[in-house]
């Protein structure tokens, strides 16, 4: 039995410590998990739910896995929390957190020197204030030897989800994500955003329908001339409206698009590389794999046997 110690305070986000707990009590007999505040007394999350924990935080050590989760809380003066911190992390085997749990440990001097990652709307507040750390603002999760540090919210299911591979094997993480009904289980490198969230929604109603499309056809011509005939306008109109209003031109939105299709697909079907690179608009497998591998590091064929449960290859 792994142990994971989760530490609390007020005005913690409920989902930083609940999303990762939940992934851990799918594996009942590979973790045990304890959860702990200054005191032992009951602490109010941001959304109002009160979370009473299982021991006070000043009589108890960590062993396996500390997991820091995040919230304003994470982010205020909070001296005796750093204190514990400081004191006694470095008993665990692993050290975690959750969103801006980073600057927890942070403030307490652990993550000096590493690259870490916290929610994208505060990853340059955490530079400015830590100057000594490396943060990095992109992924999901980042691994720097026995740290790791996750986005915001969510996030942390998939950093839980990747401590489960580590401990047990790819395949109990995969059944576990399936038994949250979690869409897809990202790889760390995957950036915080998917397309359409990364993005701005266009604030013209022709302009929403071209990315409506372009989401529902990545396989189609969504060339600028095509695109800007189905929003009635010239191209040279259409490509200078849409990267002003989303904020990125549309050529480049369509190559996020098409990566997520080709990946999801990838994920969830039994089609070739061949054949995904067809319905996704690739046009031949060898531009799809140079898309893959620019963006996520790896070929369509490694991301497949990654992040496809084995029973389905």
């Amino acid at each position: 039995m792994r142990d994971v110690l989760v530490v609390l305070f007020d005005e913690v986000q409920s989902l930083d410590v609940s999303g990762p707990i939940e992934v851990f009590a799918h594996a009942p007999d590979a973790y045990e998990v304890r959860t702990a505040s200054l005191g032992g007394g009951t602490v109010r999350t941001t959304s109002g739910l009160r979370i009473t924990p299982d021991e006070d935080l000043a009589r108890t050590r960590p062993r396996d896995l500390l997991l820091v989760p995040g919230g304003p809380g994470a982010r205020g003066d909070n001296p005796e929390l750093v204190a514990w911190l400081r004191g006694n992390a470095g008993r665990a085997a692993r050290l975690a957190s959750v969103c801006t749990g980073a600057f927890l440990l942070a403030e307490a001097g652990l993550l000096t020197g590493r690259r870490v990652t916290t929610h994208w709307e505060f990853c340059a507040t955490l530079a400015a204030r830590y100057p000594d750390i490396n943060v990095d603002p992109e992924p999901i999760f980042v691994r720097d030897g026995n740290v790791a540090t996750s986005a915001g919210v969510t996030a942390g299911i998939d950093l839980a989800l990747a401590l489960v591979e580590e401990d047990l094997s790819r395949d109990a993480a995969l059944r576990i994500g399936r038994m949250l009904v979690v869409f897809l289980r990202r790889p760390g490198n995957q950036a915080q955003f998917s397309a359409q969230l990364a993005a701005q929604v266009a604030q013209r109603a022709p302009l929403r329908d071209v990315q409506q499309w372009i989401a529902e056809n990545p396989g189609a011509d969504l060339s600028v001339e095509s695109l800007a005939g189905r929003a009635s306008l010239s191209p040279r109109q259409f490509a200078r409206a849409f990267a002003a209003e989303v904020g990125i031109p549309p050529g480049r939105y369509v190559d996020r698009v098409r990566l997520e299709s080709a990946r999801r697909r990838l994920e969830d079907t039994a089609d070739g590389v061949e054949e995904t690179a067809r319905a996704c608009g690739y046009g031949t497998p060898e531009a799809m794999r140079r898309a893959f591998v620019r963006l996520l590091g790896q070929s369509p064929a490694e991301y497949r046997r990654r992040f496809r449960p084995a029973e389905q290859n």
